[in-house]
């Protein structure tokens, strides 16, 4: 039985070295669900990109008007174009069994909005190393995916494209409307690892998210200096690193993870500790300076804060 919803996926690539195996699981993605790519790529790209996909896919550019974060920019355009209440929303590295997307749509009975939990596989070292955030994330409370299950009314005016953080910017929106965010701790999806470029490039990126918490980020801007103040005390830096471990540990644990992440993925959460007490403070001199570059652009905002919103959405002035 074909899946009565939407899937939007948002593109934006420089080149084509996935092309093949996006194709191959469009191919396969057709067969249950509507498929529509918003695609930003540049013009001969998206050209070839056409000719490859699926007949089936819907595969059109984002709207003209949309200057914003690229991804954003592709999301509020396949909202626009949905061709049914439900929507899928996923990342071009996340791949969808039928079962995941069945599950997800299943809770929008209750939601408006469904946040799944992506999982690397396979796994190279840092992809290992990117997990040990995200079960940092789980221990702490919950993770933000590359893919959400979506109600078109939740948000019928799309949400602001001109935050970094677009996943905590949707979901905030969501909220500030009234509407009802479902976190699904225990629904695994698996999602492609970067290359090891990509993963470097993402590093000061992400801690740039943070400035959007602002406990966090006191948090994190606070690893370097307290590292530097016990640095000839090894006892208490391996406590620190413990501490880590078993922040991250929780995460694995939490919801069945363990039959999911590898009993040794929480150790890696020293390592990702030690890159966040430096790429914080980079992210904060850029903040400084004006914002994170991200796909050619210069951002300044990770996310707008909820009382921004709420406010916004009284006035009538909530979307994109």
């Amino acid at each position: 039985m074909r899946l009565d919803a939407e899937y939007v996926l948002p593109l934006r690539w420089s080149d084509d070295t996935d092309l093949d195996d996006l194709t191959n699981y469009l191919d396969g993605l057709v067969q249950w669900i509507d498929v529509t790519v918003v695609d930003g790529s540049p013009p001969a790209l998206f050209a070839a990109h056409a000719r490859a996909f699926p007949r089936a896919v819907r595969h059109v550019a984002p709207h003209p008007v949309a200057h914003g974060n690229g991804k954003a920019c592709g999301v509020v355009t396949g909202l626009a174009l949905a061709r049914g209440e439900r929507v899928v929303i996923a990342d071009d590295d996340v791949r969808h069994d039928r079962a995941s997307l069945l599950a997800l749509l299943s809770d929008l009975s209750d939601a408006d909005l469904v946040a799944p939990q992506n999982v690397f596989a396979p796994a190279p070292w840092h992809a290992r190393w990117d997990t040990a955030r995200s079960l940092v994330n789980r221990g702490l409370g919950r993770d933000f995916p590359g893919t959400y299950a979506l109600r078109c009314a939740a948000l019928p005016d799309g949400y602001d494209v001109n935050a970094l953080f677009e996943n905590l910017e949707m979901e905030r929106t969501v909220l500030a409307r009234g509407g009802r965010v479902r976190h699904r701790r225990d629904l695994y999806v698996r999602r492609l690892p970067p290359d090891a470029r990509r993963f470097f490039s993402q590093r000061v990126r992400q801690a740039y998210d943070s400035l959007a918490q602002p406990a966090r980020m006191c948090t994190e801007l606070a690893l370097a200096p307290a590292v530097l103040l016990v640095r000839g005390r090894p006892g208490i830096l391996c406590l620190l690193a413990a501490l880590a471990v078993a922040v991250a540990e929780r995460g694995r644990r939490r919801d069945h993870g363990g039959a999911v992440y590898p009993r040794t993925a929480a150790l890696w959460a020293p390592a990702w500790a030690a890159e966040r007490a430096i790429t914080s403070w980079l992210a904060l001199a850029l903040r400084l300076r004006g914002g994170v570059v991200y796909a050619g652009r210069r951002m300044r905002r990770a996310a707008t804060p909820a009382r921004v919103l709420r406010r916004r959405v009284a006035e009538g002035h909530d979307g994109a």
